[in-house]
């Protein structure tokens, strides 16, 4: 029941300000924090050049969702290890 309700909490997390604010444009802080550096010293030079580009902004929304998928994978595995040894535990008695 509680991971239900917290299951809940996050849809309503997620889905509340797409319903408030249909018309916002949901844009990364990466263009917000170029525009304000742009703002504040027209002339700056970034220390480091990108690396490589994406060849199109699907690609680069495939990546960051790989990337989050490993990193709930990674999250997953580990507490879900951490239950399965408390089980053992449980069933078998404290083991040093």
């Amino acid at each position: 029941m509680k991971n239900l309700l917290l299951f809940a909490i996050v849809v309503l997390l997620a889905v509340v300000p797409l319903v408030m604010n249909k018309d916002a444009e949901f844009l990364g802080a990466d263009g917000e924090a170029e525009a304000a550096i742009t703002e504040i010293s027209p002339d700056y030079k970034p220390w480091v050049d990108v690396i490589w580009e994406p060849p199109s902004g699907e690609v680069e929304s495939l990546l960051f969702a790989l990337q989050a998928a490993g990193g709930a994978l990674f999250i997953g595995y580990f507490i879900g290890a951490g239950r399965a040894r408390k089980k053992l535990e449980e069933k078998y008695g404290h083991k040093s």
